[in-house]
């Protein structure tokens, strides 16, 4: 792991108490939120600039102020820890390290918007975590370094969808990852007819940041990173680097930076060939390098930020093989609500396995750019257009391989 000029999120170590928390300045955060008012706990939120760091980049203060101008009196703010997307681990080693930062960041957010209770929605399966969380929930409600909000932990199932928002919605009620229809500020946790509930939702990194921004103020998170992505963030390196691992870093470094820079590049003797960011963008060419890890600048090529999980592939790789995996991925991870999702995941990935397997024609390659169009018809959530983007990207750019 490394820790770049300007690191705010991850410490040298895991922090192992709340006492040590305290020593790193933790519980100032809370403390001045509690001091202030709502609306001004939200614009000063709104002024730091943070962006969602579970991979849309909404604007965090937009988000709270939102659910807090709602006039239903029920509200609700849950933490979306259910990490799934491939090539991403940046979640759970925050709330390895410290997640003595990501409760107290929850519990701002209550005050901020109202909410009489707070949510952490975790994968079952992530023990190490829920075991840290517990503990961490345990000793700062001892020390009232929540905010005086009810926090409830709860553990749900090992699939991908789990972690979109309005699925975790249903986790949290006790039904299955099945995305719904409506956004959580507008129908949140335990809706009824004429009682919305709006409920806010952030990931484990975006409240990561919360407690620094409330103490150390709106200028102090603008001075790292960009003008419209400001702060730093956690980025996952994995595949054909020499140093693979998670690393924090300030918004706007190239992504050259992150993959030779910290990374170390390919092994010795191999060539950078694609980099798949997670499952749910397109494939970025080594002629993008320059691009800044920026929220607009990573759009303006056509590929996205995302969860800042990067999967990095040498020559050595088949990228037929390596589309036909995270296609599979998708394909297996869908929900089935929409059809038009399923089959058409489901007939990309045959399609990419026939030609994976040496029984592919030209018109499977054709087949596959006609089914990327329609395969996000009607979707509920945003796992059909990573597949869109993802294959048609893939043929794109390496039609002779598909050849």
């Amino acid at each position: 792991m490394s820790r770049p000029s300007g690191t705010v999120l991850l410490a040298d170590g895991p922090i192992p108490s709340v006492d040590a928390y305290i020593e790193r300045g933790g519980g100032q955060g809370v403390t001045a939120a509690l001091k202030r008012s709502p609306d001004e706990v939200i614009e000063e939120i709104r002024r730091s600039g943070l962006r969602g760091r579970g991979g849309a980049g909404f604007p965090t203060g937009m988000k709270w102020r939102t659910v807090r101008d709602d006039p239903c009196p029920t509200k609700f703010v849950a933490c979306n820890a259910a990490e799934g997307e491939p090539g991403t681990f940046k979640d759970r080693w925050l709330l390895r390290m410290n997640p003595y930062q990501v409760i107290e960041g929850l519990g701002i957010a209550a005050h901020a918007v109202g909410a009489d209770k707070a949510y952490i929605g975790i994968k079952a399966g992530f023990a190490p975590e829920i075991k840290r969380v517990q503990r961490a929930l345990e000793e700062m409600d001892q020390r009232d370094l929540i905010g005086g909000v009810t926090v409830e932990l709860i553990g749900g199932p090992d699939e991908y969808l789990f972690g979109e928002e309005k699925a975790l919605l249903e986790v949290l009620e006790g039904n299955d990852p099945l995305p719904r229809v409506v956004p959580p500020w507008m129908e949140g946790l335990f809706r009824e007819p004429g009682s919305p509930n709006p409920t806010v939702v952030n990931n484990v990194e975006t409240l990561a940041n919360v407690p620094h921004i409330l103490r150390e103020g709106a200028e102090r998170f603008r001075s790292l990173g960009t003008e419209d992505s400001p702060g730093t963030m956690l980025f996952t390196l994995c595949g054909d680097v020499r140093h693979p691992g998670v690393y924090e870093l300030p918004m706007g470094y190239s992504l050259s930076e992150l993959v030779y820079g910290v990374g170390g590049g390919p092994p010795e003797g191999r060539e950078l060939k694609a980099i798949f960011p997670g499952a749910s963008s397109t494939v970025i060419a080594p002629e993008q390098l320059d691009t800044p890890l920026a929220f607009d600048p990573m759009r303006e090529v056509g590929s996205a930020l995302g969860s800042g999980g990067f999967v990095v592939y040498d020559d050595s790789t088949c990228i037929v093989r390596a589309t036909l995996a995270f296609s599979r991925f998708l394909y297996v991870e869908s929900c089935a609500q929409c059809p038009a999702c399923k089959h058409g995941t489901g007939a990309i990935t045959e399609l990419l396995q026939r030609i994976d397997d040496g029984r592919g024609s030209e018109t499977d390659v054709e087949t596959i750019l006609a089914r990327a169009l329609t395969v996000t018809d009607a979707q509920r959530c945003a796992l059909p257009t990573g597949e869109t983007l993802i294959a048609q990207s893939a043929v794109q750019q390496f039609g002779k391989e598909f050849a």
